[in-house]
């Protein structure tokens, strides 16, 4: 008896809990990464070589978070890529999570848009070529509302080890 009791009570405590709690609900920082969502096609360099690649983004989970897919051919061979991006209102900071085909280590980045700019970026760590841990620093400009660039920089290395420019499906 005393068993149905707790579970009795359980139930009522996450029942009131949950009718109080307010949902969230996307912030202006959401509307960033809104501009972002579509279908896009890509050109992404890197060691003097050109790859092609398209990608669809998505808002979902309720406007907090883009979603995205990756699929294209690199030196000959299928490559994906699966990434979501939010923003974290506690370190008032964007987040991104990126996993690929090449990869078994997720990168995970954090960082700022300067609107002047219309620079997005974020700093983190993830695998290198070699596949031990080092830092990212990805850098997204935003061109116009249909073409956006990114620049991907390993370790402290000026110079980017990937740039992909986005441009918008019509």
């Amino acid at each position: 008896m005393l068993k149905y009791a707790m579970i009795g009570m359980t139930a009522v405590v996450l029942a009131g809990s949950g009718a109080a709690q307010e949902p969230l609900k996307p912030g202006p920082e959401h509307k960033l990464l809104e501009k972002l969502a579509g279908e896009w096609t890509m050109v992404m360099t890197s060691g003097g070589k050109e790859f092609k690649a398209a990608s669809k983004h998505e808002m979902t989970l309720g406007g907090l978070w883009l979603s995205g897919t990756l699929e294209g051919k690199v030196e000959g061979r299928k490559y994906e890529a699966r990434r979501l991006d939010g923003y974290d209102p506690v370190k008032k900071k964007y987040v991104n999570v990126w996993v690929d085909s090449d990869l078994t280590s997720p990168v995970v980045t954090e960082g700022t848009y300067d609107a002047a700019t219309k620079t997005l970026t974020q700093t983190g760590e993830g695998p290198g070529f070699d596949g031990k841990p080092m830092k990212h620093t990805w850098i997204t400009t935003f061109k116009t509302d249909d073409a956006y660039d990114l620049t991907i920089r390993l370790g402290d290395v000026k110079e980017p080890a990937l740039t992909v420019a986005y441009k918008r499906k019509n």
